[in-house]
This record gives structure tokens, sequence and C-alpha cells, in this order.
């Protein structure tokens, strides 16, 4: 693997962390507190290529490599974590998955709408009873003449409340288990589907997550994404991509800690000097800048795999399992840097620290990668 970025990937940083710097982080904090990001971010996020990225430029697409989309994600990760995950879903779940499994017709509808921020989309996989045992679906779907009717609900669902177009998951047949899940690509104003937003949030606050409730949801076959009865491999091939941009997102966090952390250091005074002399104080910023360093790393190497087309499933958990468990300590050591102003909505550590934490828990929480790594090591399944 060449670490060296290209001219191109360098470039694409670039026009990304200094779109953060100038749309983003200003408005991180006040976002925060009013419990919503400003939906025009969305529709620059189009305007920039950066919810094309990866996805052909015949469907809408900006083209690139999935390591120019970790490149930005990391930076809109470094921002504001609810910006970062609006692109995560709607381009790296939905999207991604329209592109790879999506008849002609369905990526006509959907991409260039998506790519260019006229549309959002949302993947409607977890349920109220099922989490990470996501095979065990209790929402149904029924063929009724040319038709699938659908009724269920769904809960913690990023972009849930704004979407135009929810990437839905439910049983189709009477096989157990995993065989007998489907996806369909239901539209959001669609008569039954009913939308509900989740407040209460110790973080990501700014980020719409609703439950879903489905009532009679009627679509045409023609909105089945995929073979029937393939749709758990649809939902599991998009979160094995997905897992690689949360760990993205979550090297951003990291580097947000460790810029905000060394800067303060440097100008707060104890003792008759910076704070940055002490040696325990040194210590919580250079254990922050090793797990980003770290972190970076294992995430770039998914990266590597999907585009070189090597296996990366287990690549991508390593990251994940990482980079969200360094993110939560990062903060934490921000925080602790800070002392006491550290706990105060003034200065960002406090609202970094309460993003990073949900970090470990959606998209495969970090015992559940556990799981899969000791799988692929062993050969043995837990599950």
């Amino acid at each position: 693997m060449d670490l060296e970025l290209s001219e191109e990937q360098a470039a694409v940083r670039q026009v990304a962390r200094e779109f953060v710097d100038r749309e983003i982080v200003p408005n991180a904090g006040r976002w925060d507190r009013e419990g919503s990001i400003d939906l025009a971010v969305v529709r620059q996020l189009g305007k920039l290529g950066f919810l094309g990225l990866t996805i052909d430029e015949v469907d809408g697409g900006s083209g690139g490599d999935h390591l120019a989309y970790c490149l930005v994600t990391e930076e809109l990760g470094r921002g504001d974590s609810a910006v970062r995950g609006v692109l995560s879903v709607s381009l790296g779940l939905v999207a991604k998955s329209i592109a790879a499994w999506g008849s002609e017709q369905q990526r006509q509808e959907w991409l260039p709408r998506l790519c260019a921020g006229e549309a959002l989309g949302c993947f409607g996989l977890t349920e109220p009873g099922t989490g990470s045992d996501a095979a065990n679906l209790a929402t149904r779907a029924r063929r009724d003449g040319g038709d699938w009717v659908i009724d269920g609900a769904k809960t913690f669902i990023t972009n849930g409340t704004w979407a135009d177009v929810v990437l839905l998951f439910a049983r189709s047949g009477d096989e157990p288990g995993h065989r007998g899940i489907s996806a369909f690509l239901v539209p959001a104003d669609t008569p039954g589907l009913e939308r509900r937003e989740i407040h209460g949030k110790l973080g990501l606050r700014g980020q719409a997550t609703a439950e879903l409730a489905l009532d009679g949801v009627r679509v045409p076959d023609s909105a089945r994404l995929g073979p029937e009865g393939k749709g758990f491999k649809v939902a599991m091939s998009a979160l094995a991509k997905g897992r690689m941009s949360v760990a993205a997102g979550c090297v951003g966090i990291a580097q947000a800690c460790l810029e905000a952390a060394v800067g303060y250091a440097g100008r707060r005074e104890q003792f008759g000097g910076p704070i940055a002399r002490h040696q325990l104080v040194q210590e919580l910023l250079s254990d922050i800048a090793v797990d980003v360093s770290a972190a970076r790393l294992l995430t770039w190497q998914v990266a590597d795999h999907v585009d070189r087309g090597l296996p990366f499933a287990t690549e991508s958990s390593v990251a994940k399992l990482f980079a969200s468990e360094a993110a939560v300590r990062a903060a934490n050591n921000a925080l602790q840097v800070f002392g006491g102003y550290g706990y105060v909505d003034e200065f960002p550590v406090g609202k970094l620290l309460r993003d990073a934490r949900v970090m470990t828990l959606y998209e495969g929480t970090s015992q559940i990668h556990k799981l899969l790594i000791g799988r692929a090591l062993t050969g043995v399944a837990a599950f």
C-alpha cells in the first residue's frame, strides 16, 4: 500500500477541509444546541461532489476511490459527526447499495438525486426488538398481486425524518433467519409510512434519528432491491463498507480532539507557564496522537482493500472497532486536558465525547465486532 496521497486525493481532502472549517465548524455547537443541522449543507455537499463519491458518473456520481471517500468522511467527522452521518448513510449505505444492486430504472430514479443532494436516503434495518441480531427481523412484506404490502416498525434510523427514500428490509418469506429477508426502496411519502423523530439523545443531536411505523405500506415489485430473499446480503454488503465510513468519521473526531487539546494546552497557563510543558499533559496528548495515527492507517487499509478488490470485511471490523474505541479515549483525554472547562459547551470537547460514544454502538457494537474478528481467526461462529 502506497501511503502517499495522489494529487487528486490530496486536492479532495483540501477542499473538504476548507469546506468544513468554513461551513461546519463555526455552526456545529449551535446545531447541537438547536437539535438540527442546517439542511442547506446537504445541497452544498452535493455541489462539491461529496455525495456522489465512488458512484459512477454515468449514474450521476462523481467517481473517485474509497480512500478519497474516507478522507472526506474524516474531515466531516472532524467538523460535526451529525453531518458526517448524513453522508455516511445516504451515500455509504443507500446510494452505494442502489449502485451495486439496483435495476437500471432504480439507478436512474434515485442515484442522480441522491448524489446531487436533492434527495436523502435512510437505511431501515434496526427494529425495536432487533439490533445486533439483524437476521431476526419482525417487519413483514407479503405479496398482493404484483405488489408488496409491508407492516412493521424500525427505530434508530439516521436521516429518518429527512429522507426521501427508505432502503427497507423486511421478512418476505417463511424461511427462518436471513434467508427470508428482502430489500425494498420505499419512497418516504408512501401512504401508511409514518415517521417520528427521537429526541433526548446523548450525542449526534443535530442529526435526525427516527422511528418508522409501517401499516399496510404498498410498493410494486419493481421497488424490490436485489433478488427476493437476498435482502440480508444487501444489508451486510452495505454495512461492511459502512463500517469503514464510521471508522473514518471516528478518525475525524479523534483528530478534532487532538487539535483542540494541543491548542488549549499551549494557551492555558498554570504554575507559571502553559500546561503543555507538564509531563502528564504531554502523555494525554501523545496518547491521542497515537490513537489518531493508528485508527487512520487501519481505515486506509480497508479503503485500499476495497479499491483493489480484495476481501475487506474483517479489516472493516478491525478498523471500526479500534477507531470507535479510540475516538472515545481521545475525547476523554482531551476533556481531561481542558479540565473543568471541558465540561461546558463553550469548548468543543464535551460534544466530541458525546458524539464519540455512540460510535461504539451502531453498525455493530464493539462486542459484535470482536465476535466477527474472532470468527475470522478461528473459523468458529459465536452466533
